[in-house]
């Protein structure tokens, strides 16, 4: 019996040898000539790592969340739904979970922002909109009052907040009609349109930068590299990195103490909430939403929960993952348990397994709602 070696090429220029046992006896060919493994051993079907869908087989605690253990507000959601029929199905959905609201965040202004208001209105208690800043003119002389003033009109349509604000190290592109290439939250020309959202008592939500693995090295010390190859920015050109990018928040959150900020994501910083609690410690205008990153902090789920104790009045759930059954039910279970070791290929593309937070109900309770009351007042 002995050792052989095959190759299999697994997606994104990565290589896995796989160790194998082979029959060869005598171990050459009659002529002397020995055997090259390769020439008898059959090579298997070509298997990628984008075929990975692994399946847990320990034999430990599964449980399965159908309704949140308290009324959740979701501060991270879009405006999936684009009928009355499919906002209906939403609502039920919503009910059968235990989810009392949903931010939607539109990017919109004008006409199209109004659109949405219109078909969300039948629902007045389970839906917030948020609205967009109108960038357009923001390369010209006299930017500013012109989107000041469609921010009020908005607000006076119905948005409880703006958002997703998004800037990736390029510019502020998450806007329609009329994305900001170049400039950033912290520039002057946006210094008008932050300090009348905290006139007007509405949070700014922001995404800022990517996570940490989509600046590494797409190479084989990548953790997060099956993911991270989709959203990559290391081979970005002209582009602020991570650092700065948090850098640009802060400075406007610095700036403007009157206004609530809301840190999409934990403000990308999953793979230090060291950074997000030290500004979080600096600064009583900023709150973090979770949402999205779930895979990203199931994997550490001990030293997450900590955090989650450290900053119980600063977190607010989120999803920004759709609005499906089953997809709200999976937060709960990773907030709500202490399950370990388990995959959702369908919703997480790491490769690494999940873990249940555990977090105590008096967290719980923050997280799910008493923020968001905190952020917008009675709902």
């Amino acid at each position: 019996m002995q050792q052989g070696r095959i190759v299999l090429t697994v997606g994104l220029g990565l290589i896995v040898l796989i160790s194998l046992k082979r029959c060869n006896s005598p171990g050459t060919t009659t002529d002397g000539i020995p055997v090259n493994p390769l020439d008898t051993v059959p090579v298997p079907e070509k298997l990628t790592l984008s075929h990975y869908r692994p399946e847990s087989i320990f034999n430990i605690p599964h449980t399965e969340i159908v309704e949140a253990r308290y009324p959740v507000i979701d501060l991270h959601s879009h405006p999936y739904a684009q009928s009355e029929e499919e906002i209906a199905a939403w609502v039920q959905t919503m009910d059968a979970v235990g989810l009392d609201k949903a931010v939607i965040m539109t990017y919109q202004t004008g006409s199209a922002f109004d659109s949405l208001v219109q078909l969300y209105s039948k629902y007045p208690n389970r839906f917030l909109l948020f609205c967009g800043f109108d960038y357009t003119g923001y390369d010209k002389m006299g930017y500013g009052p012109a989107a000041v003033t469609e921010l009020e009109r908005c607000v006076a349509m119905g948005a409880k907040g703006v958002g997703e604000l998004g800037d990736k190290g390029k510019g502020l592109f998450y806007s329609k009609p009329t994305p900001a290439w170049g400039m950033h939250i912290d520039d002057a020309r946006m210094d008008p349109l932050i300090k009348r959202c905290g006139e007007l008592n509405i949070p700014i939500s922001i995404h800022v930068a990517e996570p940490m693995w989509m600046y590494e090295p797409m190479d084989s010390t990548n953790d997060g590299l099956m993911n991270a190859f989709t959203w990559r920015l290391d081979n970005q050109r002209d582009i602020l990195d991570h650092a700065e990018m948090i850098q640009t928040l802060e400075n406007a959150i610095q700036k403007h103490p009157g206004t609530i900020f809301i840190a999409c994501h934990y403000a990308n910083c999953s793979y230090d909430l060291n950074i997000l609690g030290r500004l979080l410690d600096r600064y009583p205008n900023l709150y973090a939403d979770i949402g999205a990153r779930y895979a990203e902090t199931a994997a550490i789920p001990r030293f997450v929960r900590s955090f989650f104790n450290q900053y119980a009045d600063r977190l607010v759930y989120g999803t920004d993952m759709g609005n499906s059954p089953s997809m709200y039910r999976i937060t709960f279970r990773i907030l709500e348990t202490e399950d370990e070791h388990f995959y959702y290929p369908g919703y997480f593309t790491y490769h690494w397994p999940l873990h249940g937070y555990g977090l105590e109900d008096e967290v719980l309770k923050k997280v799910y709602r008493d923020n968001a009351i905190k952020i917008f007042g009675p709902l």
